[in-house]
């Protein structure tokens, strides 16, 4: 492909991203992946080439654009090999018309950025939520150890016993390593808030969002499989992904529970206050992971976020029916909105009289509200809001 040809290409791809985007459709990786599935004569250097423009017009344009050609224009305004793409040149671009406008930049919508700034980000803050994250790997402790582990390429150590740290597009889930399951691609956030759960071997946890899993099987690392570990998900296809890769990481989970939106304990009523603790990763906007899926900036609006504030007090209602008196529970959301954070702590704590904040040692980080919070630009490490509570 031409330089002009791969620009067209990135025009397409966010022509399908943004309306998917709007209507809270498919993520942008996904229809990349498929774009690019439909056009096998596409070499990698090609591929690899489209994908940086369209994620490089994704992360300028915070506003959501109109249309891919107006993202593109606004590369164009910054990037001069682009602007020069613009040639009506076959398969490329038609030029720039007379008064054609290029796309708003910006860090996020208006509301948005506002609602950031209202949660304690500044401009620092808030551009590194845009920023291309590194590669964290958990090294899987039920079957090696980060001081003694042989990988392919060396990685940096970081805060969390067990985390390496490599750049962006490393290819570790084709090292023998990841297929044996010693390894586990995971953020270093996520591995410190897991570290620091007050949690023992011979609890039972309950891990009440557990989506994929990611969580759940470093729970089950940290405890040595000597704990009672019960997965709970209303997300059929997500928790499916979990027994596979519990097998391949060793990881011994007791119980597996599909829950039914809206009618959740009639599967855990059994462990109604039995819980020693309940990890609550509530479902969020993911503004603490836009490093990843800048898209997702487009895909929120306040009505979106509304929805997501009350299903997190709903979650956080459920787990406190599970914990054994005197237990504890966590509430994690990978967003820095204080909406999905402590303003849900607060809510909490009205609606339940008697549960006590319980502080963590989180060795990154800073205290923020009733919980913790971590954040690109001060820790590397995507956004997350922690609190933990203790049961009367």
């Amino acid at each position: 492909m031409t330089p002009a040809a791969r620009v067209e290409a990135a025009i397409e791809l966010l022509d399908a991203i943004i309306p998917a985007a709007r209507n809270k459709g498919a993520p942008a990786d996904r229809i990349i992946a498929e774009y690019f599935r439909a056009r096998r004569y596409a070499g990698s250097k090609d591929r690899r080439a489209v994908r940086d423009l369209v994620y490089q017009a994704i992360r300028l344009c915070g506003p959501v654009p109109g249309t891919g050609r107006a993202a593109m224009l606004a590369v164009a305004v910054q990037d001069a090999a682009v602007a020069a793409c613009f040639d009506g040149s076959a398969h490329g671009p038609a030029p720039r018309g007379e008064g054609e406008e290029p796309a708003k930049t910006g860090l996020a919508p208006k509301w948005l950025a506002a609602a950031l700034r209202s949660s304690g980000l500044g401009g620092p803050e808030i551009a590194a939520l845009i920023d291309r994250a590194p590669l964290d790997i958990r090294v899987n402790a039920l079957k090696a150890d980060r001081a003694t582990i042989t990988l392919p390429e060396a990685g940096e150590p970081l805060a969390a016993a067990q985390a390496l740290r490599y750049p962006s597009g490393t290819q570790v889930e084709q090292w023998d390593a990841y297929t044996q399951g010693l390894i586990e691609v995971q953020d270093l956030g996520s591995q410190l808030l897991i570290d620091a759960l007050p949690i023992a071997p011979g609890d039972t946890v309950i891990d009440l969002c557990a989506g994929g899993g990611g969580k759940t099987l470093a729970l089950a690392a940290r405890l040595g499989n000597a704990a009672s570990i019960i997965a709970a998900d209303t997300d059929k296809r997500r928790l499916g992904n979990l027994a596979p890769r519990a097998a391949r990481a060793g990881a011994a989970i007791d119980h597996t529970l599909l829950l039914d939106p809206g009618n959740e304990m009639r599967a855990l009523n059994h462990w109604v206050r039995k819980a020693d603790h309940v990890l609550v990763d509530a479902p969020c906007s993911g503004s603490g992971t836009w490093r990843r899926s800048p898209e997702a900036r487009w895909r929120l609006d306040p009505a979106e976020l509304a929805r997501l504030n009350k299903l997190q007090d709903h979650v956080l209602d459920l787990g406190a029916h599970l914990v054994r008196p005197g237990g504890t529970m966590a509430f994690v959301t990978c967003s820095l909105l204080d909406a999905e954070g402590s303003a849900r702590i607060t809510a909490f704590m009205e609606r339940h009289r008697g549960w006590q904040i319980e502080p963590l040692a989180i060795p990154l980080g800073r205290a923020h509200g009733a919980g913790h919070r971590l954040d690109p630009h001060h820790d590397g490490t995507d956004g997350f809001f922690i609190a933990c509570l203790r049961s009367p």
